[in-house]
């Protein structure tokens, strides 16, 4: 039986400054610096959210890849009168 007290005591020991900090022992700090830093973290996403989409729509160069992608796609298919309505290269 003490050996498995002991084992609890053992798990417990490192969160109990952490447990105290929700208790009777609050410390408004500790909450300050914990909100400041979530809040932090989740603008940081945010602002990297903005910036991955910023490159997405606009790309690094003068023209968008993606653009430069898009119009090589129809010109192919112009080429291959792929989805033309109707199609006369293709029968089927």
């Amino acid at each position: 039986m003490d050996a498995i007290l002991g084992a609890m005591a053992m798990v417990i020991t490192p969160f109990k400054n952490l447990i105290a900090q929700i208790g009777p022992a609050y410390d408004p700090l500790f909450y300050d610096v914990m909100v400041y830093i979530f809040g932090t973290m989740l603008f940081a996403v945010f602002l990297l959210s903005v910036i991955a989409y910023w490159l997405r729509r606009k790309g690094l160069g003068g023209g968008s890849a993606k653009e430069k992608w898009t119009q090589e796609l129809e010109r192919y298919f112009e080429r291959e009168q792929i989805g033309l309505i109707p199609d006369e290269k293709h029968h089927w």
